[in-house]
């Protein structure tokens, strides 16, 4: 099982893999050097998509702030330049004997891909002579999980028998026909088998809490975001638009969809500026979920602590089966991985929060992903601005659609969401490797990058 704390990870932008698995790995790499004897220099060597778009997507940051240390959760937003300015500067990891320039020991290999994952890197450690002393490769696979190669699987959730196992949406359906129970409830009890109630409450409402303020800082900001597009933050003024307009007796009918855009900008905004953001349960598609959240506390008579909670662990369910059934990953499948997964995920989330049965839940997401199918990942620059930024309000927006359209209905529907789910890991297949997060094909050659 993929617990929700798997799915939803506190972290910075602006990659959950290109930015928090490589600086998960590059610290699980510093921790196992730390006790070797003999060890003077490391080496970090970054592949594929990774290398690609790394410079864009902080990778460089990443890897620098993993070996210093840091961790994704607890990392200071606001103190990255200055670690990465210290680093520079004294070549000093905090590791006694341990020596890394930042300029020469961190190689971007544009021709290789290593064999699990696009990607891939490869940690060394090296003596006075320059022998290797030890050497551990591992893969960002998407959402912030890492894969370390040759590494046994640790006991952990897989070891752990769950009350209501479930492989596929089908086997989801039958759990909830024999219990009786609903998907969040089925989730949940999965969830205690790892966790107690308190824990997994207190867990839930932290991510949400974070999810929420990540739009309320993203509503705060203005001026440029980061990198060589000098993309302009658009959040607050549309918020500001928005509230102005409350006073107005012609507003508009859409202007719900307007503030479920906002939500999305606000938090992807964010996330492109490097700030505090929950996967959800990728970063690039970080504004989806938290959007859908934010229209549900703000617009639904339905909300309370544990609709929200309901919510999380919904998607949890969903998003868990894209993942152990395809991918969220955009350089593996492109972009339908990770904004088709969160709108899939957010559909499914809000259609059981009004009210929604699992049948009508999983024809949620199902229409959401169905409507993704496709989509590639073409970060123009490198970086995930565009159209990352404006791709999550459509997402949003899709996800409110597709719940609606199954909550009127009764559940029964032609496509499964496990033939859609197959239907995107074999379209990822069959894509052309520039249009999963390269950077090499699509609206990234077609618009110049200043």
């Amino acid at each position: 099982m993929i617990s929700a704390f798997d799915l939803f990870k506190i972290g910075i932008g602006p990659s959950s893999s290109h930015t928090i698995g490589p600086m998960v790995a590059a610290r699980r790499f510093r921790e196992r050097v730390a006790p070797l004897d003999g060890v003077a220099r490391v080496k970090a060597e970054i592949f594929g998509s990774l290398a690609w778009t790394g410079r864009g997507h902080g990778t460089d940051v990443a890897i620098f702030l993993g070996l210093l240390g840091h961790d994704p959760a607890t990392v200071d937003p606001d103190r990255v330049a200055d670690y990465t300015r210290d680093l520079a500067e004294s070549g000093a990891l905090g590791l006694p004997g341990i020596a890394f320039d930042s300029e020469r020991d961190l190689i971007f290999n544009f021709t290789e891909v290593l064999p699990r994952h696009t990607n891939g890197m490869r940690f060394r450690a090296l003596d006075g002579d320059g022998a290797v002393r030890d050497e551990m490769v591992c893969y960002s696979i998407g959402g912030g999980f890492v894969e370390t190669e040759g590494d046994a699987r640790a006991a952990g959730p897989e070891a752990v028998a769950m009350p209501f196992p479930f492989d596929s949406g089908a086997d989801l359906l039958r759990v909830c026909d024999e219990s009786g129970l609903g998907i969040a409830q089925v989730q949940m009890a999965n969830e205690l088998a790892l966790r107690s109630e308190a824990d997994i409450n207190a867990g839930l409402d932290a991510i949400r809490d974070a999810m929420l303020s990540c739009i309320a800082r993203g509503l705060r900001k203005d001026g440029e975001l980061p990198g060589s597009l000098k993309v302009r933050r658009r959040a607050k003024r549309l918020h500001e638009t928005l509230e102005a307009s409350r006073l107005s007796n012609s507003r508009p009918a859409h202007q719900i969809m307007d503030w479920i855009s906002l939500f999305a900008l606000a938090v992807n905004e964010e996330n492109a500026s490097g700030g505090r953001i929950v996967t959800a349960p990728t970063n690039g598609a970080a504004g989806i979920v938290p959007a859908v959240l934010r229209y549900i506390v703000d617009f639904c008579p339905e909300w309370s602590d544990q609709r929200g909670r309901d919510y999380l662990l919904v998607a949890t369910a969903i998003g868990g089966l894209i993942k152990r059934r395809a991918s969220i990953s955009g350089a593996e499948v492109g972009c339908q991985g990770e904004v088709g997964s969160a709108a899939a995920m957010a559909a499914a989330g809000l259609a059981a929060v009004l009210g929604g049965d699992a049948r009508q839940i999983e024809n949620a997401a199902e229409i959401a992903m169905e409507h993704h199918l496709g989509m590639t990942c073409d970060p123009i620059g490198g970086l995930v601005q565009i159209p990352c930024i404006e791709r999550n309000a459509f997402g949003a927006n899709k996800a409110v659609a597709a719940a609606s359209l199954a909550l009127h209905g009764d559940g029964l529907h032609f496509v499964t969401f496990d033939q859609v789910i197959e239907t995107m890991r074999q379209t990822g297949a069959d894509m052309q490797e520039k249009y999963k997060e390269t950077s090499l094909g699509g609206l990234a050659v077609n618009v110049t990058a200043c």
